[in-house]
């Protein structure tokens, strides 16, 4: 079987790949941070915190999308905001790097989490004895023996953007050029006469993408370990 993509299938690895990044990056430091409060802080709330981070990974994606729809729609919570700073949310790639970051956000915190749990207590009081500030034992101690978690969940984080469909179909709509990533293109070839070689073809590119994702994973996590 040929590999046959079109321009416009181009177009939609292209997009695909810009939105798992963007939305990877932008959720980095906010699962990070999330992680932290959920394990090494005693805040009230804490519980609620837990539940609100989680909500996206049991919600349907298409829930998620309609929600946030609400939100950034023209009489949403954010509408007014966005109409004075001239923003466009709504059937723009940036809804569709929101509605990535919002499904994929429990995943990243998660791994983060796992990690951070894992790392004893006693290095963070022994530095704490020593005098070391909280961003000492932050970046001497945290980060550096969550590496491998952070790099699993970032993992997790874009592999799951790749396939995002449900949230991103509802806010950013399914615009050839702007907003239609790999899943959007196939399930718009799926609708089409004749569209099942070119949609196998386009799952054929997501499996490989995944595949990729997954080897530079895993060779980044052996090289932290090596460390």
């Amino acid at each position: 079987m040929t590999l046959a993509l079109t321009p416009a299938d181009i177009q939609a690895i292209g997009l695909s790949l810009k939105v798992a990044t963007a939305a990877t990056i932008l959720a980095l430091p906010f699962g990070f941070g999330a992680a932290y409060l959920l394990v090494f802080s005693r805040i009230p709330g804490r519980a609620l915190l837990e539940g609100l981070v989680n909500l996206p990974l049991v919600l349907p994606p298409v829930v998620i999308g309609y929600l946030l729809l609400l939100l950034f729609g023209q009489a949403g919570a954010f509408g007014p905001l966005l109409r004075f700073l001239d923003i466009r949310i709504i059937f723009t790639l940036k809804g569709a790097i929101i509605a990535s970051t919002v499904v994929g956000f429990p995943l990243l915190v998660r791994s983060i989490r796992i990690g951070m749990e894992s790392i004893d207590e006693q290095y963070l009081q022994a530095a704490r004895t020593l005098g070391a500030r909280w961003w000492d034992g932050l970046f001497t101690i945290i980060v550096p023996l969550s590496g491998r978690a952070i790099v699993a969940g970032m993992t997790l984080m874009f592999a799951r953007s790749l396939g995002e469909f449900g949230a991103t179909i509802i806010l950013a709509g399914n615009i050839p050029g702007v907003t239609q990533t790999i899943p959007l293109a196939i399930y718009e070839y799926t609708n089409t006469p004749g569209g099942d070689s070119m949609a196998l073809s386009l799952c054929l590119v997501s499996i490989g993408l995944s595949f990729l994702v997954l080897l530079v994973s895993e060779a980044s996590a052996r090289s932290l370990k090596k460390r």
